[in-house]
């Protein structure tokens, strides 16, 4: 797949051939909505994942600080890929390649052991790190009032609604932990003997431990009987508390509709249009 490297500057091109030397492109593993080019390589040091991004990415960054902090307890235990090369100016990080399929789409999307290995691997990720910021939730209520404010297909009454009610939230402190950030099936791999591995580190980030649950609840959680149960005996307990919860939800809805207005996601957006109108018509009965 030589057109597969192309996709990546010269200087990520330089800096694989320098370290790695011989590269042959077995796999591409690109999502093709934004500017990050994934692909699964093989080299004269094995099998490796490389993670290439443009010049808007954001996430390679992420990634890289994620490997250096915080996956080192799921890499031990062979559940998250060991980064062997990286360089945050070049927007570049190469991992090694983690055996498995994806979970989502697949048979093990409906086991409950899977949903209760990724709730324990999720616990494990959140204990390493424990912050109390006094601005999180300040920012979080600024950052979805710049969606609001970005182009977007939320009808006008609807983004009212929005604008009037985060403008009128409390700020009150946060606790901060270790989060993956993208927390769902399509960035699990189970092998063949039904253990679950991680991938996918590029939203990776300190936010209160709930916010990794908020892909579950729209997803996998309403989908798939007992999964939620099966997460939550992983895990431990239930982090989520319940303003906080709601808070999340919506910056989550709004997020989701207007980012994926801009990258051309139309599935995606109206997940975030839908999950809009959930929490909306929660408001007519819970004050918050």
């Amino acid at each position: 797949m030589p057109d597969a490297l192309e996709r990546l500057t010269p200087q990520q091109r330089h800096l694989l051939t320098q370290r790695f030397g011989r590269i042959v492109v077995v796999a591409d593993m690109s999502w093709g909505l934004v500017s990050t080019t994934v692909l699964a390589v093989d080299t004269d040091d094995g099998r490796l994942v490389v993670k290439a991004g443009g010049t808007p990415d954001r996430h390679i960054g992420r990634e890289i600080s994620a490997h250096e902090r915080w996956t080192a307890p799921w890499v031990r235990c062979g559940r998250a890929a060991r980064m062997v090369f990286a360089d945050r100016a070049a927007k570049l990080v190469v991992t090694e390649y983690l055996s498995g399929r994806l979970v989502q789409g697949t048979a093990a999307s409906s086991r409950p052991d899977v949903y209760e290995q990724a709730g324990a691997l999720l616990a494990q990720f959140h204990c390493q790190e424990r912050v109390v910021d006094e601005g999180y939730e300040r920012s979080a209520n600024t950052k979805t009032l710049r969606w609001l404010a970005a182009p977007h297909r939320i009808g006008p009454d609807v983004a009212g609604r929005l604008r009037s009610m985060v403008e009128g939230w409390p700020t009150p402190t946060a606790t901060l932990v270790p989060t993956h950030g993208d927390w769902q099936s399509r960035n699990w791999l189970a092998d063949d003997a039904g253990t679950v591995k991680v991938i996918d580190f590029g939203r990776a980030a300190m936010r209160p431990a709930g916010e990794d649950f908020e892909r579950l609840a729209v997803r996998e959680f309403l989908r798939v009987p007992g999964a939620e149960q099966a997460f939550l005996r992983g895990y431990g307990e239930d982090p989520r508390e319940e303003d906080a919860w709601f808070r999340q939800r919506v910056r989550a809805a709004v997020a989701v509709a207007v980012w994926a207005f801009h990258v051309g996601d139309d599935c995606y957006e109206a997940e975030g249009h839908r999950m809009i109108a959930e929490a909306l018509a929660r408001t007519s009965t819970v004050a918050r």
